[in-house]
């Protein structure tokens, strides 16, 4: 059995961007894993550390050495090796330079290919210590950093200056030279709490050093879960619970080594803004956990987490609830001066707004979503006045002294000024609910205005985007056209909108005020739109034959698109499926192939055979059998009904030789091909099927 030792990798750093530590660590640990599987290395695990100053992985038995391998170098062929002589050819002696050895020492290699002289050799595995410190390099050169940064005089590039490094081997240190930092033995503990070095003996010591002597603990998810449940018990001493945002969490975790939890409070007259308002100025701007009670009302004090084990807790407390004070009293003074004005009286100063240079303003954008939102709604036989009248307040708050300051919250804060104002329920809540989903996944409208003036805001803002050439491209999506378009195949598809997407998009191509193809802009959008669409018809569990099925005949209609879908993957459980997708395959082959211009149907009076004849039968039959079924977009039902023309086709594909010389023969014979194969493209292209695994 293969000599196995524990490794430790340390990178001591300041402070590590707090976004970005989780997703570091993570890559790090997947980049040595990826490296020691390359260099052949076995382990039994590795265990990633991450803190604000440090990355750092604990690799489990891994082996002393990569193990010996016997390996054929194959040289010039045999016929080239020699020359007439029998001398050897330079590019014989060449190779066994190459080799390290003399010619004399190569062999025939025999093949079914042919004859090589070449040689075997056995090749020692390298020590793991030699290899160690270029598979850290790589890792970290590796890691998903968008800005390196050099420090010192030194040459090194990392996220942050490197402070030390520790890579020990065993009971050993490996020496080298990390980033521009020898590496040691030596790691360090909390700023404040433990300042002294701390020496790591042997690498299965390190967690337990740093927690007991260093006041850090350094695994991730066991600090997440301390943050976490001391977040819960501190919310308990004034009878709340800690709203708790996985991302924030994730977040504190990252800005902390040893979490403190502290309580602090603020004037309970703050409680009369919007939740929202003071939810988002201790999340996103103070780092803190709200505390809500039973009824998720928010109460007036927040949880937060100081890296400090301080002996006058109440001098922090106190100095969060200083900093988050002026804060809460700005925002105050925002609600109260934003609601002086109404929204309406703002619409017009969105033409000062630009929206995108050639799109024009963002009051020029209200106008359209305005047009594209009665069209919807009138689409979907709703009375438009709701849709028109949130179209026309949506964009107005992003002109309110609140939205300029906490810009996410963009339509929530349009909901409270409208509901102030006096306008309908129905009115406010689409005017947030415009925005809806805000990531993938994520909760849809749930007003039918809401869904209209969505959906409306969405297809404009693709639709001009589009048409002046800015489409994704990589990783580049400024506009987020990717989310927008899963946001309108989510609103039509799941709130069952029976809308067509091709005219949506014709009428608000229609609208845009610059010159450019509209006929390449709409082509260009649908398959921007169908792309998306085969993501999210793959998430929801369909095959990719059953989706490319569908697509081939391009339905424009996405809730008829998902009826289609449904009924495939239906039908190709049945036993006829895949005699029936082959046979349409055929089809499919013979009609492309002839060169004919064919009509389907054919003329009883020509067909000669009975098998031929049969089949017209079953064709025309299932045909009428069918259509009451293709308007009720019963596709289900359809396809089991055609799911019984196998027989017929199978026996006029063993019975019939459809490329006969007779053309008046030929020409019916492939009229009815087309007509079976016209019968199923009624719902779905059934040939893109593939056979069962």
């Amino acid at each position: 059995m293969a000599e196995t030792r524990d490794l430790l990798f340390e990178l001591g750093t300041e402070e590590l961007p707090p976004k970005s530590l989780l997703k570091l660590s993570g890559a790090l640990k997947d980049n040595m894993a990826a490296g020691l599987e390359k260099a052949g290395l076995s382990y039994a695990a590795i265990e990633a550390y991450a803190t604000p100053r440090r990355l750092a992985l604990l690799i489990r038995e891994l082996a002393t050495a990569q193990p010996d391998q016997t390996v054929e170098r194959r040289g010039p062929a045999l016929n080239a090796a020699y020359d007439a002589t029998g001398a050897p050819t330079k590019a014989t002696e060449g190779f066994a330079k190459s080799c390290g050895v003399t010619v004399d020492q190569l062999i025939t290699l025999k093949t079914d290919k042919g004859e090589w002289v070449g040689l075997i050799q056995e090749v020692r595995g390298k020590p793991t210590e030699t290899l160690i410190p270029d598979i850290i390099r790589q890792s970290l050169a590796a890691l998903p950093i968008a800005k390196r940064m050099r420090w010192g005089a030194g040459l090194a590039e990392f996220v942050r200056p490197v402070q030390w490094v520790v890579l020990i081997y065993g009971d050993g240190v490996i020496e080298c030279e990390i980033l521009g930092v020898a590496a040691g033995r030596t790691t360090r503990g909390h700023r404040c709490h433990a300042p002294a070095p701390i020496e790591i003996t042997c690498p299965a010591e390190y967690a337990r050093l740093l927690t007991t002597q260093g006041h850090v603990l350094p695994d991730f998810a066991e600090r997440r879960s301390r943050i976490e449940r001391h977040a819960v018990e501190t919310a308990a001493t004034v009878n709340g619970k800690p709203l708790i945002d996985p991302d924030l969490l994730d977040e504190i975790t990252a800005l902390v080594e040893w979490p403190v939890p502290v309580l602090g409070g603020f004037e309970a007259r703050y409680l009369s803004l919007p939740p929202e308002v003071l939810i988002t100025t201790m999340q996103d701007n103070q780092k803190y956990f709200p505390v809500v009670d039973a009824d998720r009302k928010l109460l007036p004090h927040f949880i937060t987490f100081s890296n400090i084990d301080s002996r006058r807790p109440e001098f922090v407390r106190q100095g969060n609830e200083r900093v988050v004070r002026p804060r809460l009293a700005d925002a105050e003074f925002f609600w109260n001066q934003d609601r002086k004005r109404t929204l309406e009286d703002r619409v017009e100063e969105l033409g000062q707004v630009t929206f995108q240079n050639k799109l024009g303003s963002m009051l020029d954008k209200t106008r359209r979503v305005q047009h594209m939102a009665a069209f919807v709604a009138e689409s979907l036989n709703v009375d438009p006045s709701f849709a028109e009248r949130a179209a026309l307040l949506a964009k107005a708050d992003l002109l309110t002294h609140m939205v300029g300051e906490f810009t996410e919250l963009q339509g929530t804060m349009g909901r409270y000024y409208a509901l102030a104002e006096g306008e309908p329920e129905e009115v406010a809540q689409a005017i947030e609910e415009q925005y809806l989903p805000k990531v993938s996944g994520g909760p849809l409208p749930a007003s039918r205005t809401g869904e209209i003036l969505a959906l409306a805001e969405k297809i404009d803002t693709l639709a001009g985007i589009f048409s002046i050439g800015l489409v994704p491209s990589g990783d580049r999506d400024p506009y987020a056209l990717r989310r927008a378009a899963l946001g309108v195949i989510r609103i039509l598809i799941e709130k069952e909108l029976d809308l067509d997407i091709e005219v949506l998009l014709e009428k608000a191509l229609g609208r845009l005020p610059h010159g450019f193809d509209p006929d390449a802009t709409r082509s260009a959008l649908l398959d921007f739109l169908y792309e998306r669409l085969r993501g999210y018809c793959l998430d929801q569990g369909y095959r990719h034959d059953e989706f490319e099925a569908v697509l081939a005949i391009r339905p424009t209609n996405l809730v008829d698109f998902v009826y289609r879908l449904l009924a495939v993957r239906e039908f190709r459980a049945l036993t006829a499926a895949e005699s029936l997708a082959g046979a349409n395959k055929r089809i499919r082959n013979i009609l492309r192939k002839s060169g004919e211009t064919v009509v389907a149907n054919a003329d009883e009076q020509i067909l000669a055979e009975p098998s031929e004849k049969a089949l017209l039968a079953a064709a025309r039959q299932a045909h009428a059998d069918i259509l009451p079924l293709l308007h009720a977009r019963d596709y289900t039902t359809a396809l089991c009904r055609l799911a019984q023309l196998r027989d017929s086709v199978d026996t006029f594909f063993d019975e019939v030789m459809v490329m006969t010389e007779d053309e008046s023969l030929r020409l019916n014979r492939l009229g009815l091909l087309a007509l079976v194969e016209g019968l199923f493209l009624n719902i779905a292209d059934i040939s893109a099927l593939q056979p069962a695994q």
